[in-house]
């Protein structure tokens, strides 16, 4: 029987040599190498008027120093702003070395080449800047006031304004029975992977070819822009992806400045060069997402039906755009979730601030955009008095409504079409899962013994899979093995297992015999990135699609060997047999000898000759359109992205005299299709949650007026332990597979962290009786809230709510008929 491993729950095969300290990071490569340093602005904004380098050039241990004045060419100008749109007014991007002005605290000025680090870390301290200090603009507000600009030829800091829409949401809100208006907030957070950024680069000048590690999730990304910046053809730059300590979107952007300044070093000094970044590099001079103001007018009916949504988004982009619109268009996209609106409109405001610039992180503005609509969802409930749940059940598509278009385009460029899903299922799995329905009995015994305990649910529908393409290359050796290459990168995912599992079960082969290569473009060298949940969608469905052809090749090569209808054959553990013929059979590994026709060679194993000419003077060894060998390339490129899905519930407690937040119970139900590995799948989201409860409750980048971020360090940014998240989480899958790709799958990697905010916030809500409409939300935070939403009460009973659904305060303005349209 073929070996069938898609969809079984196999032990994850890079684990072991991770927990045996084998891991090899960009820091482990070139050891005798030169260090790299680099000076970063100590202010948010200002001009560069003088950099003096007199006392460091002769500084024993320095080889070498650069600012923009050393940099030429296309070295010289600005980075890539990698995916434009004609909404981007003032599209800015940074230097790799800065030129006349900084912009972020934290932006690169010079660099420094050094025998050791701790040499170039203290010739970078006696560079000498002289800087004219400009006033900066920190956070939405101050954006949005304008009364200084990031960019002088950035009117108003606005990089781009943006409306999609599917009718007159304004007049719809407007008729609509009742209607809300609702502001919401999300705070600044960031990725913090255990490995921060590194690159490593060595130049061969007999070859003229340039050889570079770097901790990315888009290999071939940065070798196109190391080609182009360094005038190099790109078939003699190589950039090899070792094991990377996470990614979670900050590695995405391509290039970094020192993804460009050590090969450059490299090249020019003829040694070895790294950079490893530090942990406080990381934190002012990555990347950081999240921010974001969210103003929502909504009109519905008595049943909570949604019959108008007008949305407005103010996005702080930071001080550059190298990513483009993406963040802030995923969040007016996604925001619709499982529901359908009859009319909606979402305008979104990308502003520019002095501060870190601002990429995708782990959700990729659906955490925001989750947070608009479910706040939206419970607050109708609310002012209805009816269950959370039936009002978002009364909104749901429903399963024969697919393919549903919501009318709108997605990131990818592509009509926002949900490929399939089940919202009703998933909704009464949650509640089983979570105990929804008896939450109302077990709530209100826990606060007659003085508990404060609340309730939250929150659905989202995650956009995974997007191109253009991906591919997979797939070679049989003679010894039977199977060597698999895909070109995108790995940073946690499970891809040597998963992508193993895929071959195995198409090919017909031992698990054990597979073996992967991720992110080395000598291997691969087109490819795309790992990001937006797209590994498994596009790359798996490229690797299944050249397994079929490696399989199909096989039995050919076999048909003629055995002289046997290929109909007949059968291909199993790596052996091709005929059906109801004991013994006649043959392996891969001699299938590999036979399909490369050599003069007089031969598989010492078997003794088959491959001289095909014997016997046979008529055959052609190497028919028209084939080539030798037992292997196949193939790519994959999808006609739209595959959409996800699921629901999150929690329930919370909080301390009555120190407002900490706790977590009772976490109950998830996720659908991304076929599952090919569905413990890898729940080890996705459970860390997903677990981000999902430091960005909810935890982590944000906390700037001052200056813009100097006040917590760069692990001591004052803080994460959860391993006792803030939830021992138990309670996990629960839904399967409708999608019609999009040869697999029937769909992305996982998001969603256990995209809807933690808005279910956080939901709970929290419920155990207090009060609104909470900004995120994160700290022990402090809700202590302030109670003092200012139960002045005479700092504790005790919050009081109950009607139904599981709402709370006793209206937490948001009221816009209905009876005021004639006005707020209360």
């Amino acid at each position: 029987m073929t070996t069938k491993t898609f969809g079984e729950r196999v032990a994850r095969v890079e684990d072991e040599r991770f927990l045996r300290g084998r891991g090899r990071y960009v820091d482990d490569v070139l050891p005798d190498a030169l260090h790299m340093a680099v000076l970063r602005s100590p202010y948010a904004h200002a001009r560069i008027r003088e950099i003096d380098l007199e006392a460091v050039l002769d500084l024993e241990g320095v080889v070498a120093v650069y600012t923009h004045d050393d940099l030429s060419g296309a070295m010289a100008e600005p980075l890539p702003l990698l995916i434009p749109h004609p909404a981007i007014s003032a599209g800015r991007t940074q230097y790799a070395l800065a030129k006349d002005e900084v912009n972020y605290v934290g932006e690169a000025v010079a660099v420094v080449v050094a025998l050791d680090r701790y040499v170039a870390e203290d010739a970078v301290a006696r560079i000498d800047v002289t800087y004219e200090m400009l006033p900066a603009v920190v956070g939405l507000p101050a954006a949005r006031a304008a009364e200084h600009l990031v960019h002088d030829d950035a009117p108003g800091n606005v990089a781009a304004t943006y409306n999609q829409n599917t009718g007159d949401a304004k007049a719809a809100v407007e008729s609509a029975p009742h209607r809300l208006s609702i502001d919401l907030d999300i705070e600044r957070s960031a990725c913090t992977p255990l490995e921060g950024r590194g690159t490593a680069a060595r130049w061969d000048p007999d070859n003229g070819r340039l050889q570079v590690w770097t901790s990315t999730q888009t290999s071939t990304g940065v070798r196109a822009a190391i080609a182009s910046k360094l005038d190099l053809d790109l078939s003699v730059v190589d950039v090899i992806t070792p094991d990377v300590g996470g990614g979670f979107g900050v590695k995405v952007v391509h290039p970094w400045p020192e993804e460009l300044l050590v090969p450059l070093a490299a090249r020019a000094l003829g040694r070895p060069v790294k950079f490893t970044e530090d942990r406080r590099e990381h934190f002012i001079s990555s990347a950081h997402e999240r921010a974001q103001q969210q103003h929502v007018e909504v009109g519905f009916d008595d049943e909570g039906r949604i019959t108008g949504l007008d949305v407005e988004i103010w996005h702080d982009n930071g001080a550059y755009l190298p990513y483009g619109l993406i963040v802030p268009i995923i969040t007016t996209t996604q925001l619709l979730g499982p529901y359908k609106p009859p009319v909606y409109s979402a305008t979104f405001h990308s502003l520019y601030t002095n501060t870190v610039i601002v990429t995708p992180y782990r959700g990729a503005g659906r955490p925001q955009g989750v947070f608009a609509m479910e706040r939206t969802m419970d607050k109708i409930a609310a002012y209805l008095g009816k269950d959370r749940a039936d009002v978002r059940a009364a909104n749901f598509i429903q399963p024969d409504e697919f393919p549903y278009d919501q009318g709108l385009i997605f990131q990818d460029g592509k009509p926002l079409v949900y490929d399939s899903g089940d919202f009703p299922q998933m909704l009464d799995k949650l509640k089983a899962l979570v105990g929804w329905d008896e939450f109302v009995a077990t709530r209100d015994e826990l606060r007659a013994a003085g508990r404060r305990v609340g309730i939250g649910m929150a659905c989202y529908v995650e956009g995974t899979g997007v191109g253009p393409y991906e591919g997979g290359h797939i070679q049989v050796e003679t010894t039977g093995k199977v060597k698999v290459a895909t070109g995108l990168t790995t940073q946690g995912q499970g891809h040597q297992t998963s992508f193993a599992q895929i071959v195995a079960s198409e090919l017909g082969v031992p698990f054990s015999d597979v073996e992967i290569v991720t992110g080395d473009t000598r291997r691969m060298p087109y490819a795309v990135g790992t990001y937006a949940s797209r590994a498994a969608v596009m790359s798996g469905s490229a690797i299944a699609m050249a397994a079929r052809s490696v399989r199909r090749k096989a039995l050919e090569l076999a048909a003629d060997a055995l002289e046997a209808n290929v109909d007949d054959l059968e291909l199993a553990d790596g052996v091709v047999s005929v059906k109801g013929a004991p013994g006649a059979e043959i392996s891969l590994g001699t299938l590999a000898v036979l399909s490369n026709p050599l003069r007089y060679a031969f598989d010492e194993a078997s003794k088959a000759a491959t001289q095909f000419s014997v016997g046979d003077p008529d055959k052609v060894p190497v028919p028209e359109g084939t080539e030798p060998g037992l292997e196949s390339r193939d790519f994959y490129s999808p006609p739209r992205s595959t959409f996800a899905s699921g629901m999150h519930a929690v329930i919370v407690e909080t301390d009555p005299d120190t407002a900490e937040i706790t977590i009772l119970k976490y109950a998830v139900v996720h659908d991304c299709g076929r599952l090919i590995n569905p413990m890898i799948v729940e080890g996705q989201i459970h860390g997903g949650v677990a981000q999902g409860v430091g960005g909810a409750l935890y982590e944000r980048m906390a700037y001052d007026e200056h813009g100097q971020l006040q917590n760069a360090s692990f001591m004052d940014f803080l994460m959860p332990y391993v006792t803030e998240v939830p021992t138990t989480i309670d996990v629960d899958h839904l399967e409708t597979p999608s019609p999009l790709n040869p697999l029937g799958i769909k992305g996982a990697g998001e969603a256990g962290v995209i809807p933690s905010a808005a279910v956080f916030a939901s709970a929290i809500e419920d155990a207090e009786g009060f609104a909470v409409d900004a995120m994160p939300i700290s022990p402090s935070e809700l202590f302030d809230l109670r003092r200012t939403h139960r002045p005479d009460r700092d504790s005790g009973d919050p009081g109950s709510s009607a139904a599981v659904s709402s709370s006793p305060e209206r937490p948001y303005r009221v816009r209905d008929d009876q005021t004639d349209g006005g707020e209360s």
